[in-house]
């Protein structure tokens, strides 16, 4: 059902690769209410994706934009700025660590492959922020949102040096949020998902067990995509114009949760 949320907004949306990703399914809810944007990813993950399918459905147009570029953003920002003017929603779903994909343990993390997951999946959001801050492209009351993951807040073996991304990630919505509210009424938050079954998910050590723990540790269970697409919706929206600089959890309860009584009884047995 669509309620015309974003009737009139205009974005940019960072990170869908397949009809799994969460930035997959921001796009479609986003068109359902009412708004236009770019999709954008890297030009690898382009290749391996079906974002041109993507495209076709929601009327919107592709652009390639590797994130530790600024040249790429500053032509990304250019592009959007001619087609829309100013702009009034941005998405960052952007996550990679080499360490995990090689299964590299984190105690042993490569450093070269470690300051590539923090730029990739971290730095990024500061980067694009700050070209988009330059540039003054974004309309007063706009919302910035990027993905994290409650990795930020305690140890969870095998998310490797993503935790330590999610955390840096949370750290630059507070503090960026605080300049660009004050500056420019743009608000920036972070949005911790429930564990979600994406690609990029997929490549996390232990993930099924990980998703398990937290789907019975949760008094709602996990969070589906679809309901974290929803929720960004209403964060663009004018529904939310004086939340800013927050990590919002939407995962069911897992991050404020200790021992539900079925994993209690799971350890009784």
């Amino acid at each position: 059902m669509s309620y015309n949320l974003l009737k009139g907004k205009k974005g940019i949306i960072f990170g869908a690769l397949n009809e799994d990703s969460i930035a997959w399914k921001v796009a479609e809810r986003a068109h359902e209410e009412g708004a236009e944007f770019i999709l954008t990813n890297a030009p690898v993950a382009l290749r391996m994706g079906q974002l041109d399918e993507l495209a076709k459905a929601t009327g919107s147009d592709v652009i390639s934009a590797d994130v530790t570029s600024a040249d790429d953003l500053e032509k990304l920002f250019d592009a959007a700025e001619a087609k829309f003017g100013k702009i009034d929603f941005i998405l960052h779903s952007i996550g990679m660590s080499i360490n995990v994909r090689k299964g590299i343990h984190y105690t042993e993390s490569n450093y070269d492959f470690y300051h590539k997951a923090m730029d990739i999946s971290a730095i990024s959001f500061h980067r694009l922020m700050k070209i988009a801050k330059q540039k003054d492209i974004m309309n007063e009351w706009g919302s910035i949102l990027g993905l994290s993951f409650i990795a930020a807040q305690m140890a969870i073996p095998g998310y490797n040096d993503m935790s330590d991304a999610k955390s840096l990630l949370e750290s630059i919505a507070r503090t960026f949020g605080y300049y660009y509210g004050r500056d420019k009424k743009v608000r920036v938050n972070t949005i911790s998902q429930s564990p979600t079954k994406t690609t990029a998910g997929g490549g996390i050590k232990g993930f099924g067990e990980l998703y398990g723990f937290a789907d019975k540790n949760s008094p709602l269970g996990n969070a589906p995509a679809l309901d974290c697409a929803n929720y960004c919706i209403m964060m663009f929206s004018d529904l939310t114009r004086y939340v800013t600089m927050q990590n919002l959890f939407h995962d069911g309860g897992f991050s404020t949760t200790g021992l539900t009584e079925e994993i209690m009884g799971e350890v009784r047995d």
